[in-house]
Order: structure tokens, then sequence, then C-alpha cells
């Protein structure tokens, strides 16, 4: 009876490892490393930059945009689970040295965790040299334990035959297909990979992937189905089992420092994600610190990082052990894998020009895969599944109302703005004396005289002898060069207008791009400037028309709290003048 019952283990244990096996290769190496990372928005990565391309696509913009913001919301649950559910598990393992750490395990890691949001201020910079050896060091450690693993069954490698895993799954009806939702965590970073590739570029994530991660993966996922085969229970801590006892102390603390490192790049994601969706006009503008003048994705977002640690340390002391987690992890990847799968179909026909057999032949692969795993999770809503996506309809819901709010104030701005032949008319009606020096404007359209400068002269009856009308626009593309960061046309003797461009990966500075509206214009004598920004005050309209109430209280709420205009672009606070106004929404 024994021996049967060891035979149907074996049996189930190939099987879920051949699914795992093929699941890394078709999900991670294929749909990711090999087809997503193609698609590139200027070398950004991720779906929020993979909408942006797309969305440029005119006629089908808005589902674009509704399934990459809904992607990119997700990512933020993802944000407080990853750190937790991965330090929570790493900890674990010391369960395995004696049983009495048990009580110090929860608070040792919400220790860890708050130390790790607490030194985000600080940046990376300096230890993050150390990252990339860590991560060697515990990719070559794991694949060595799983080697271990194997030679004392060196049978799994029959794992390698996908069909295994698929007779494992069709033979074993509801239960098998359950199964896919445990699967499916061994892929849960693949969405994180292809979101880091403006940091680390293509090429080296496919070389470090196929080199030395895939196959640690793989190893250390047979050694850990030997020990299965071979009489390890089931229910113990399969992952650290793999490790010799006198090694173990060390080994988890190794497993820890990698645990770290992998959630200092979800967070540091988050940041950059936050920056895109400021810059491409769906957040409220946030203050953000660089924290290396080397890298340009070492920044820092304050309300992002503790709101993230505030969920984490939440879901940490809620839920109190990784397997509780995984319930909450798995769904939201899942659901975000199961986006991009759509959006990179619509990459197929208007990026790659493939026809429509082929896209649906491979697109479809793809979503069907991602659908089957989408509903094997999908199991998991009650058991806190339904965290992450409360979350991200949240921050959809944010970004929805801001975005729209944002338009609307837009709207009400242009309806405010003078024909420029009409304002030089009526300033030489009314004999407007002009004052020495140079006056920036900042517009919000390229059209007309900005409604700030009519609102100046009211109010103090001059103007500036030169005028310069800027219009800072930010492009959804990352990056813009110098060459064509500012345009600059004189439309009137003394009178130009300029349009600054920015990236949604740049941090906007507009005296810099001044610099070259100097060079080739010097009577603006652009040093001692004085900019002018209107500021608009946001209430509430009584009126029932557009949106509810709440998401008119919501905007201005976001409005009141967002970064000023004047520090958002890096304007001299010593030479602004404010001048403000209410706008209803």
């Amino acid at each position: 009876m024994s021996h049967t019952s060891g035979a149907a283990t074996g049996t189930v244990a190939l099987g879920v490892l051949s699914l795992i096996v093929w699941t890394l290769i078709v999900i991670t190496s294929v749909k990711y490393v090999t087809l997503a990372m193609r698609v590139t928005n200027d070398g950004e990565g991720g779906i929020l930059a993979l909408m942006s391309l797309l969305g440029i696509k005119k006629h089908k913009r808005p589902v674009i945009v509704a399934l990459g913001l809904f992607g990119a919301a997700l990512i933020y649950g993802d944000g407080a689970i990853t750190p937790a559910i991965s330090v929570l598990s790493a900890l674990e393992g010391l369960k395995l040295v004696t049983a009495d750490v048990e009580p110090y395990v929860l608070p040792a890691a919400t220790a860890v965790l708050v130390g790790l949001f607490a030194i985000q201020p600080l940046g990376t910079a300096k230890i993050g040299r150390a990252f990339g050896p860590i991560m060697l060091l515990w990719f070559l450690t794991m694949a060595v334990l799983g080697i271990a693993g194997i030679l004392r069954h060196p049978q799994v490698l029959q794992a390698l035959n996908p069909l295994l895993g698929l007779q494992y799954l069709f033979s074993n009806g509801y239960t098998g297909f359950l199964i896919l939702g445990g699967v499916f965590l061994c892929v849960t970073g693949a969405e994180a990979l292809y979101a880091d590739m403006g940091h680390f570029g293509a090429g080296p994530i496919r070389v470090a992937w196929s080199a030395v991660v895939l196959p640690s993966l793989l190893l250390n996922y047979a050694g850990q189905t030997a020990l299965v085969v071979t009489g390890t229970p089931t229910t113990d801590n399969i992952f650290f089992r793999l490790c010799p006892d006198m090694l173990l102390v060390p080994f988890v603390g190794l497993a820890t420092l990698a645990t770290i490192i992998a959630s200092q790049s979800i967070i540091t994601g988050a940041f950059s994600m936050t920056r895109q969706a400021m810059q491409l006009g769906w957040l409220p503008r946030l203050r953000v610190k660089q924290t290396s003048a080397q890298g340009h994705g070492q920044i820092y977002i304050g309300v992002v990082n503790w709101l993230l640690m505030a969920v984490t340390v939440t879901l940490i002391l809620v839920f109190q052990k990784s397997d509780n987690l995984a319930s909450a992890y798995g769904l939201a990847v899942a659901t975000t894998m199961l986006l991009t799968s759509s959006l990179l179909a619509v990459a197929m026909r208007e990026i790659w020009g493939w026809g429509r057999l082929r896209t649906t032949l491979v697109a479809g692969f793809f979503l069907c895969i991602d659908l089957a795993f989408f509903l094997a999770n999908f199991d998991k809503l009650v058991d806190g599944g339904y965290i992450p996506l409360l979350l991200a309809a949240a921050v959809f819901c944010l970004m929805r109302v801001w975005h729209r709010g944002a338009a609307t104030v837009l709207a009400r701005v242009r309806e405010q703005a003078t024909d420029l032949d009409a304002f030089m008319q009526e300033l030489q009606a009314q004999s407007i004396p002009r004052v020495p020096g140079t006056g920036v404007f900042l517009s919000r359209s390229d059209e007309g005289v900005p409604p700030v400068m009519a609102w100046h002269v009211r109010h103090n009856g001059a103007l500036h002898q030169h005028l310069l009308v800027v219009n800072v626009v930010n492009e959804s593309i990352p990056w813009i060069s110098d060459h064509h960061r500012l345009r600059l046309q004189q439309l009137r003797p003394g009178y130009w207008h300029a349009t600054a461009r920015f990236g949604f990966m740049e941090k906007p500075d507009v005296p810099a791009a001044l610099q070259q509206a100097a060079a080739q214009a010097p009577e603006l004598a652009l040093a001692d400037a004085t900019y002018y920004i209107g500021y608009l005050e946001v209430v509430p309209s009584e009126s029932r028309d557009g949106p509810p109430r709440w998401q008119k209280g919501l905007f201005a709420f976001m409005a009141r709290n967002s970064l000023h205009t004047a520090d958002f672009l890096q304007l001299p606070k010593d030479n602004v003048v404010l001048i403000g106004r209410q706008v209803s929404v």
C-alpha cells in the first residue's frame, strides 16, 4: 500500500514539476524575454510604457488606455504584496533550525520591511553595487542545492517531457486545474522583469535570464521534486530542506538578502511607474527626489513609499504566514499578465505588422494560457485575492478621476485664452507701460495669449519689455533629445513662444530647457527673468452636469495636495510670481 502511495506521489510530483518547467519556458522565456521585450517605448518596458506606445493609435486608444491603466494599478498591489511574502517566506526557513523561533518570525519580518522602506529616502546607489554579486551567489547556490537534490533521484529529469505535465493536468480534472494556481507562482516575477527593461536593457536581461536565472530555477525545482519523490513530506518547507542542516542559518540569511533586493526592485518599479503616470497626466504631481546623480532610475517618491509600507505591514500582520499571502499574491499578477497579453496582441498587428491568422494563433495561445492561470487563481478571490484587486480598483479610480478633472481644468483655461492680435492692440490702446526685463509666462496651450498674462496686466497695469510664453508638453515617449527639447518662435516684436518637451521618464527642468532659448535670442536675458504662473484653486461645482459630486471633490482634494507647478518644473523660487484664480469642475 505504501509503495502504491509513493508511486502516486512521484507521479503527481513529476507532473507538477513538468508544468513548472514549461510554464517558466513558455511564459517567461518565450512570451516576455523573447516577444514582449521586442516591444519597447524608446527602451522602456512595462504595461504603462506599452499602453503609451500603443495609445498613439487613436482609434483604439480608449480600450488600450483602460487595459494599460488597470494593469499598471495592479502593480501597486504587487508592490505591496511581493515584499511581504518574500521576506516572510525567507525568514520562515529559520523554523527548520528550531521551532522556538516561530514567535519571532513575524516581528522580524515586520522590522526588516519597515527598515527597507525607511532607507528609501537615502537611495540605494552605494549599496546597489553589491546587489549583483549577492544575486549571482543566490542563484548559483540554488543551482548547486538543486543538483544535489537531483543526484538523489535523477529520474525527476523526466519532467522535461511536457506530456507529463499535460497528462497530469487533464487526468485530474478540477483538482489538476486548481494546481495551476500554485504552479503560476513560479512566474510571478516575469511582469517585473519586463518593467525593469528600461533600467537594465533587454540584452543584459536576456543573457542573465538564459544563462543564470532560468537554469538555476529549473535545477532547484527539480531538486525539490526529488526530495518529495524520495519521501520528504509535502507539508514541510521543501525549499529549505534542500540545504544541509549545518548551512541552514547562513542560507536563510542569504535568502533574506535576496528577497530584500527583489523587494527593492519592486519598490523602485513602483516609483518609476508613478513618475510615468504623472508625466502622462494620469496622476497628480508628486515630489520626486533623485537619490543618485548617476542613475536616472534612482528616484524616491515619499507618498508612494509610505503608503506601500503601510499596506505591506498591514498585510503581514493580517495574514501572518507566507502560505496565506500566496492567495492574495497570484491573482493580481495573473490579471496583469492577461492584460499584457491583450496589449501584445495589438502590438503584433500594429507594430510588427503581423497578419490576422498569425496574430490569432500566437496571441490566442498566450491568452488561453494566461486565462487558465487567471481562472485558477480566481478561486483564491475570497481567501485574499480580492485585496490587490481592491487596491488596483482604487488606484485606477484615482487615475481616471485625475485625468478627467485635469482635462476639464485645461478646457476652462483655454476658454479664457486671448487672441494675440487683439491682446497687442489692447496693450497699445490702453498705453500699458513696458518695464525692462523679461517675463516668462507658463501656458497650458500653444494657442493665444495665456490667461495669466492678461490677469497680470489687469492687476498690475504693466508688462515686461520682452515676453516669453512657455508651453510644457509631456510626451508619450520616455526621453527627449536636447536637439528636440525646445522649439522657439518669435511671433511679434518682443513676443516669443516656446514649446518645451519632456519624456515621461524625465524630471522637467524648464530653466535648463530655456538655455537653448537664451542662445537663440540673447535679448531675452533669461538669467534674470521673472516667471509668472497662474495658480488655479479647484472647487467642486454645484452643477449636476459632468461626473458625480464625490469625483469632483476627490479631484479638488488631489489638486490641492499636488506638487506646485514651480517646484515640479524646477523654477527659481525667488523669481516666481503667482496669480491666483478659482476654477470650478
